[in-house]
């Protein structure tokens, strides 16, 4: 009985309260680890289902319960970048769901079997590598208190107000900072993004996993290439 067919025979009741959610598309020989942990609380089981030369890696989630967490985001992110490690993998968007198996096996893994096959050969001898950096907390908020007048302003009136009076520019502070960080994010991804396009054969920014994170990149390229990454 087929991946596909198993799921048809139990989906009677299940129907309307599961879903398949789909991290990606891989060769049809890939083997999930047995540890492997999916999105959701708790982590859902990683399954394969397959179809020709192609599979897809997913996990069967309730409907009812929505993604968005970062600790999903997390999941899925973690669980393509592992899969990158050992075979190639073309990635879905996080959130794709579809309705059960079949749907993954015949509109997702059969309606495009040839171009998933065809990418997926191109991305052999390739690899994905994680680059991230974090800001120094203390160096960073040291220099933006000395450099921006607006942040020493209200740092200044924090100190000079008991906690409750001073809320409002704690939560304006708070704000200004995160723009700050978020744009000296921006700078530091270009810079790095620039330096590695003669190695990277694609390149893809992340979501921070962090509030102080600096620098996520993903990058494919070729595995004789990782000497000019290190």
């Amino acid at each position: 009985m087929t991946t596909s067919q198993h799921s048809k025979s139990r989906s009677g009741d299940t129907r309307d309260k599961t879903g398949v959610y789909v991290y990606g598309v891989v060769p049809a020989d890939v083997e999930v680890q047995k540890n492997a942990k999916g999105v959701g609380d708790p982590p859902a089981k990683v399954d394969v289902i397959r179809e020709g030369d192609v599979a897809a890696l997913v996990s069967s989630i309730p409907t009812d319960n929505p993604l968005g967490r970062p600790e999903d985001l997390q999941a899925h992110a973690k669980l393509l970048d592992g899969t990158a490690k050992v075979a190639p993998v073309l990635p879905l968007r996080f959130g794709a769901v579809m309705t059960d198996a079949d749907s993954v096996a015949e509109e997702l893994l059969r309606g495009h079997h040839d171009e998933f096959a065809s990418a997926l050969e191109a991305l052999e001898g390739h690899a994905e590598y994680i680059i991230k950096g974090r800001f120094n907390e203390k160096a960073f908020l040291s220099q933006l208190l000395e450099e921006n007048t607006d942040a020493a302003r209200l740092r200044d009136d924090i100190q000079s107000k008991p906690g409750e009076a001073s809320r409002n520019s704690q939560m304006v502070l708070g704000e200004l900072i995160a723009n700050v960080i978020e744009q000296q994010r921006q700078v530091r991804t270009n810079a790095v993004a620039q330096e590695l396009n003669g190695v990277a054969v694609q390149l893809n920014p992340r979501e921070p996993t962090h509030e102080w994170d600096a620098v996520h990149l993903a990058l494919l390229a070729e595995v004789d290439r990782q000497a000019d990454l290190e």
